[in-house]
């Protein structure tokens, strides 16, 4: 939590925050443009935002997307800002900037990194097992799996949405469908784990790709990811069943 911060305590480094926040996945060149400092100077901040976590770095083709990650931050918020802020006044906290994107199958939509401390067996297995997911999914209590489709249902029993493997690299990367059965939903769509090891921890990263709409930092798909991500963390780590929903924590 240092690092983030030391990160934060830079007011060229906000500035590439915020630029991210309002146009995520630009490249080094776009974010030189924005800032009167040599390109060394902004790769050199960069660098710093990565290894606070606060920016994941994607290569497509000859060019490098950065990409805001806001797990660590959502992190600080819930440690710190949050338990001093009524109910009522949290939404205020929210990033609120629209995103323009564009849907090529291989620059990603969404990007966001956290740290678990366990084995990649554990992930992994926490990643797959369908009878463990209804106890952390922030709105699915109940996962069934049927061949190689995950089958999520809302509280009242009706399908959620369905997530149909596409592919398997054991151990180190799942991708798989994502088609939400939910008004509104969107068209589906791609979505990519990848797992690390390092050292006593993994490093779980999510894309998701090939979404039809904006994706606005701090809300819908995004938001709805940072939830599954916490509760998938604190599962793992605790053995707790906490479910991060809009509603509030709720074991």
């Amino acid at each position: 939590m240092d690092a983030i911060f030391k990160a934060l305590n830079d007011p060229a480094r906000r500035a590439l925050i915020d630029s991210l926040r309002a146009t995520d996945g630009q490249t080094l060149s776009e974010l030189e443009a924005q800032l009167d400092m040599s390109r060394f100077g902004v790769m050199k901040h960069l660098k710093t935002l990565q290894d606070a976590q606060l920016v994941v770095a994607r290569k497509s083709g000859r060019f490098k997307y950065h990409y805001l990650n806001i797990l660590p931050l959502q992190e600080v918020i819930n440690r710190w800002i949050n338990p001093l802020l009524a109910p009522q006044a949290q939404a205020v906290t929210h990033l609120k900037a629209r995103l323009e994107r564009d849907n090529t199958k291989n620059r990603p939509d969404v990007v966001m990194q956290t740290f678990i401390r366990c084995s990649v067996d554990t992930l992994w297995d926490a990643l797959t097992d369908a009878a463990t997911m209804g106890n952390w999914h922030f709105l699915s209590p109940k996962v069934e799996r049927s061949g190689d489709t995950l089958i999520y249902y809302t509280p009242d029993g009706h399908i959620m949405m369905k997530s149909r493997t596409l592919s398997l690299e054991p151990k180190s990367r799942i991708e798989a469908t994502f088609e939400p059965n939910w008004e509104g939903g969107g068209a589906p769509s791609r979505s990519v784990f990848l797992i690390d090891a390092e050292g006593p921890n993994c490093r779980l990263t999510i894309e998701h790709y090939d979404l039809t709409f904006a994706v606005v930092q701090g809300e819908g798909v995004a938001d709805g990811w940072t939830r599954w991500a916490a509760g998938l963390k604190t599962w793992i780590e605790t053995g707790q069943g906490i479910r991060f929903s809009d509603a509030g924590a709720v074991a």
